[in-house]
C-alpha cells in the first residue's frame, strides 16, 4: 500500500474524530471495540455499527480518484460513498461538528461550512 500523503492524513484524522464523537453520543450502551487508523493515526473505540463505516470511510479516501485537485466531499462531483453511506456522513457530521465547536473546536468550523 502506498503511504497517504498529508491531506489523506489530516481527512482520516478527522472523520475519525467526527464518528467517535458520533458514536460516544449516540451508541453508549453499545460493545465498544478498539479500531486503528491506518499509518499510526490514533485509535478509537467505536461500537461494531460505526467501525464498519469508519473502515468503509477510510477505505473510500484513499481510493479517491481526484486526488490532484480534492474539494471537500460535499463539494466533490463524483461521489464516493453509495446512497446509505453518503446518508450517515451527513448525520454524523451534523451530529458532531455541532458538539466539537461547542467544546471549542472552532477549527472544526471551517470544515463544517466549506
Amino acid at each position: 500500500m502506498e503511504a497517504l500523503n498529508r491531506q489523506q492524513k489530516s481527512d482520516i484524522r478527522l472523520i475519525g474524530k467526527f464518528v467517535e464523537v458520533y458514536c460516544h453520543g449516540r451508541h453508549k450502551e453499545a460493545e465498544q471495540l478498539t479500531v486503528t487508523l491506518p499509518e499510526d493515526l490514533g485509535q478509537k473505540r467505536l461500537c461494531s455499527e460505526c467501525r464498519e463505516f469508519i473502515e468503509y470511510a477510510v477505505a473510500r479516501r484513499i481510493k479517491c480518484p481526484l486526488e490532484a485537485e480534492k474539494p471537500s466531499c460535499k463539494h466533490c462531483r463524483i461521489h464516493c460513498y453509495d446512497k446509505p453511506n453518503r446518508e450517515k456522513v451527513r448525520r454524523i457530521m451534523s451530529y458532531s461538528g455541532r458538539r466539537l465547536m461547542m467544546r471549542g473546536r472552532l477549527d472544526y468550523l471551517w470544515h463544517y461550512f466549506f
